[in-house]
């Protein structure tokens, strides 16, 4: 995978169950909510994400059956998501904002769990040295709110910034399709904006029921995510390919960001050893090249204008390895649960940060 124009430089283990504290001190619905069983929903939702702490697990049933609906042994808390399962826990998307305000990105956050969001805290436990399982235990917990103990849910009104697209409607499967639009940007409105605050659209609705996304002025319930740039500039990466993990390092060794990342497969592996990265670009076009790569089932050379839908996402980082990069996806819930074409995928905030932190000439090394 390759941008056609020319770059500008620029950068589970099964976890124990997540308890809510205060859930049973709720004020009173206001009026409007107690008429809206909706909105009723989305404030409580809102609290109980705020007052989120753990407490351990409760013992496992004895008879080794499962509420409907559940795996037995699973905390429901951070389960994987199950098929057509998109409901929130509040202790974890409070979780989740929080590492990603630490800069250990948990890639999309859902409230749902996963290995993304297992690697993140792993990670997490490395750098503060605590016992590295993954889990999200009551250590872990205490260390990410004592480090942070600001609200992890922010009002915010949509602007015209933000509804005034252009927005595509939907997006074609074919590379051949893609190349006859004239951006490949955002469905709608309702994308971007959870797309802009890191969050699956599913929270994003959870928290905003009833909600037209594309009307401006409106108030809205987001993630209250950290700054988009990283506090130094990068001085090397590691992409760790049996982890399905991009580090990125300052000059001093210093972990600045962890990122779970999409990365190769058995039939298009992505490089091993140490490259540079040669230049960046934003808002790149894709080009599908038979006669460079070595994916795909032949044809003809297709260019895939630019935008966050386009097969690499929103910024390409080129690498000195002829064809391959780090780079944005179209598709961010998919992060480390599908494979790639050799090259190293993130979500497009995550590939947007690395690519405002690094310069040509960093070292990037695959393990």
């Amino acid at each position: 995978m390759i941008p056609s124009r020319p770059a500008r430089l620029a950068l589970f283990a099964a976890l124990p169950v997540l308890a809510l504290a205060g859930c049973d001190r709720r004020p009173a619905p206001r009026a409007d909510e107690a008429a809206d069983p909706g909105a009723a929903a989305a404030a409580s939702l809102r609290q109980s994400v705020e007052s989120a702490s753990f407490t351990p697990p409760a013992p496992a049933p004895e008879t080794g059956d499962a509420a409907a609906g559940e795996r037995p042994g699973t905390a429901p808390a951070v389960r994987e998501a199950l098929p057509g399962d998109a409901r929130p826990e509040p202790a974890m998307v409070r979780a989740q904002i929080l590492l990603d305000r630490t800069r250990f990105s948990p890639g999309i956050v859902d409230g749902l769990g996963g290995e993304n969001t297992r690697q993140a805290i792993a990670a997490f436990e490395e750098a503060h040295d605590l016992p590295v399982d993954g889990e999200l235990d009551a250590t872990v917990f205490e260390r990410l709110t004592a480090g942070d103990g600001g609200r992890v849910l922010t009002d915010y009104t949509i602007t015209p910034a933000d509804v005034s697209g252009p927005f595509v409607g939907s997006v074609p499967e074919s590379l051949e399709a893609q190349a006859r639009m004239q951006t490949v940007g955002y469905v709608d409105a309702r994308e971007a904006l959870a797309e802009k605050f890191h969050m699956s659209e599913a929270l994003l609705d959870a928290l905003n029921p009833d909600v037209d996304f594309g009307r401006a002025g409106q108030t809205i319930v987001v993630a209250a995510t950290g700054p988009d740039a990283l506090q130094d500039e990068v001085a090397r990466i590691v992409v760790d390919k049996a982890e399905s993990a991009v580090r990125a390092y300052a000059a001093d060794g210093r972990l600045l960001a962890f990122y779970p990342a999409t990365i190769g497969s058995g039939q298009t592996p992505s490089p091993t050893g140490t490259h540079t990265v040669r230049a960046i670009a934003p808002e790149p076009n894709y080009t599908y090249d038979p006669s460079r790569v070595s994916y795909g089932e032949g044809g003809r050379t297709v260019i895939v204008p630019p935008g966050p839908n386009n097969p690499v996402g929103s910024v390409w980082i080129d690498l000195s390895r002829d064809t391959y990069g780090i780079h944005g996806t179209p598709d961010p819930a998919k992060i480390g649960k599908t494979a790639s074409s050799g090259c190293v995928r993130l979500t497009n905030w995550d590939a947007e940060q690395l690519a405002g932190a690094v310069k040509p000439g960093v070292k990037v090394r695959f393990t």
